[in-house]
């Protein structure tokens, strides 16, 4: 397994003492750099610091739970990637963690080889991305709260749904999604949709960003998702 090319500065926020152990070991062995704390109030004071280029966030910590150290960072403006992880994997569990700011979800235990394939996912993200003005990836910029999408050939109104659907893939660049993420993030694990409704949307989608300018493809991976390009814009 390769190394990271570059230097990527991990927090780990863990409050079992041998797994935090042990995951900093791995971390460092692969060339990341890491810090780590034991609790919830000295992990959204590192958070909020942003220091770092990814945060590993447990669910269960003392003091502050991981959901609310999460929750207050995204309320203060934080925008660092976060993968949480925790014993909890019932969907509601995993809704949660996505609802209240996380990028990504890890149950315990989990292979090494996994963790390390989302760090990368994750941190091959270019860092402050998301302005005051709106999320900005490739040749568009969308702003999420007015549903504006604007392009090298002008802007155009969404809907919530393609909204929503848009700003997953901007979020998760050159990353393959699949059909069970998209749904669970953009429509919710109660909700019953038909499958033909995600095609539908994608196609949706693929006309917006044509119809604003954009270079980037938002590509169908057979069997395993969508992933959304940009390296050419």
């Amino acid at each position: 397994m390769e190394r990271p090319g570059g230097v990527v500065r991990i927090l780990l926020v863990e409050d079992e003492k041998d797994l935090r152990e042990a995951l900093r070991d791995t971390l460092v062995a692969y060339g990341y750099t890491v810090e780590c704390c034991s609790n919830g109030p000295d992990g959204l004071d590192s958070i909020c610091s942003e220091g770092c280029d990814l945060v590993l966030l447990d669910r269960m910590l003392p003091g502050i739970d991981g959901l609310t150290v999460l929750r207050q960072a995204r309320q203060a403006g934080v925008r660092t990637p976060v993968l949480m992880l925790t014993a909890l994997d019932a969907v509601g569990d995993r809704v949660a963690g996505l609802d209240a700011g996380a990028d990504d979800y890890l149950a315990k235990p989990f292979a090494t080889e996994e963790l390390l394939a989302r760090v990368r996912a994750l941190s091959r993200r270019p860092a402050e991305w998301e302005t005051d003005i709106g999320l900005c990836r490739g040749d568009v910029e969308l702003q999420v709260q007015n549903r504006v999408l604007t392009g090298p050939a002008g802007t155009h109104t969404l809907s919530q749904r393609e909204c929503a659907l848009l700003e997953l893939f901007l979020r998760n660049p050159g990353v393959t999604l699949p059909r069970e993420r998209i749904l669970l993030n953009v429509w919710g694990p109660d909700s019953e949709v038909e499958s033909g409704n995600i095609d539908n949307y994608i196609h949706l989608v693929r006309r917006r960003l044509r119809l604003v300018g954009s270079q980037m493809k938002l590509i169908t991976r057979r069997g395993a998702g969508y992933r959304l390009e940009t390296d050419k814009c």
